[in-house]
C-alpha cells in the first residue's frame, strides 16, 4: 500500500521526503541523499518494465504498477506531483492502492519565484504554467518516453483535486508551518504515518530532533554544493544543471516578483489563497 507524498511542484515535497527518509531508513535520523532513493518518485522509470510512448499508454499503466506495489504486501511512501483525478477514464490512484496521502501546499507566490530558477521560466511564463489546466510535466531530455509523465495541471487544481478525495486518509502540510514551527509540524507528520503504518510506538525525540536538523535547508544547500544532487535538473535551454536548493527561506516574493505579478496570482487564486490563510 502507498503513503503520497503529494503537491504542486516546488512547494516542500523534497523536504518533507528527505525527512521522512531519515526519520523512517536510517539509524539515528542523520539525513545522507542516499535515503531518497528509498522514497521514489511516481509515475517514473522505476515502476515499468519498457519505455511508455505515450500519454495513453501511461495512463493505463499507472494502477498497473501500484497494483504490483500492493502485492508485494509492504508499505512504501510515494511522491508525486499528480493531480488526484483521471486520465480517458483511468485513475491516477485509489483508495485499494493507498493508504492515505500527506500534501504539502506552499503559497503560490512564493512558488512562482521557484518556478522561474528551476524551470529556467521568466516571471510571465511562470506565471502561465501555475495556472495552466493542462499542465504537464515531462523530462526534456527524453523525448521518447512517457515513463515520468505526471498531470499537474494548475497550482489550484492540483490542490483542490487532493482536497476532494473525501475516500483518503489525509493531513495537509502548509510550506510555511514547516519554516514557521517545524517541530510541532514534523511530529504532526510522523503521527499520522504512525497511525497509517499502524506503528505503536512513541515518536524517537532524538531521531526526530536529528531528522529535522539534517533536512534543514542550509544543511542541504551545503550538501548539494559539496556532493551534487541526482535530481537536479539539467536545462537545455541554459546548457547547465540547475541548483535545486537555490533560495529557502530567502524566497521572498515581495522582493522577487513585480507588483503587477504578485496581484495577478492573488486575483487568478483568491478563493483557494483565502481558504489557506495566505490573504484576508
Amino acid at each position: 500500500m502507498i503513503i503520497w507524498l503529494a503537491s504542486y511542484p516546488k512547494s516542500g515535497n523534497t523536504w518533507v521526503r528527505s525527512f521522512l527518509s531519515a526519520y523512517y531508513y536510517s539509524k539515528d535520523g542523520k539525513f545522507d541523499f542516499e535515503l531518497l532513493k528509498k522514497i521514489k518518485q511516481f509515475p517514473s522509470r522505476d515502476f515499468f518494465g519498457e519505455k511508455l510512448r505515450s500519454v495513453d499508454e501511461a495512463a493505463k499503466n499507472w494502477l498497473v504498477a501500484q497494483k504490483r506495489i500492493k502485492e508485494s504486501g509492504q508499505f512504501c511512501f510515494l511522491k508525486t506531483h499528480n493531480v488526484y483525478g483521471s486520465y480517458k477514464g483511468n485513475s491516477f490512484t485509489t483508495s485499494e492502492f493507498t493508504a492515505g496521502f500527506i500534501y504539502i501546499v506552499r503559497d503560490p507566490r512564493n512558488v512562482l519565484t521557484s518556478l522561474m530558477n528551476h524551470y529556467s521560466l521568466s516571471e510571465e511564463d511562470s506565471l502561465k504554467m501555475l495556472n495552466s489546466v493542462y499542465r504537464n510535466l515531462r523530462d526534456e531530455n527524453d523525448n521518447n518516453n512517457y515513463s515520468n509523465y505526471s498531470f499537474i495541471s494548475s497550482w489550484a487544481n492540483n490542490y483542490k483535486s487532493w482536497k476532494l478525495s473525501n475516500n483518503l486518509e489525509s493531513l495537509f502540510i502548509k510550506y510555511e508551518n514547516l519554516e514557521n514551527d517545524r517541530l510541532n509540524t514534523f511530529k504532526k507528520i510522523i503521527n499520522f504515518t504512525n497511525k497509517i503504518l499502524n506503528k505503536d510506538e512513541k515518536i524517537d525525540i532524538k531521531k526526530l530532533e536529528n531528522a529535522i536538523e539534517t533536512t534543514n535547508f542550509d544543511v542541504l544547500k551545503k550538501k548539494e554544493e559539496k556532493e551534487g544532487f541526482d535530481e537536479s535538473i539539467y536545462s537545455v535551454r541554459d546548457g547547465k544543471t540547475k541548483t535545486f536548493f537555490n533560495l529557502g527561506n530567502k524566497n521572498n516574493y515581495k522582493v522577487l516578483l513585480k507588483r503587477e505579478t504578485t496581484k495577478s496570482i492573488e486575483e487568478i487564486f483568491q478563493k483557494e489563497m483565502k481558504e489557506l490563510g495566505y490573504i484576508d
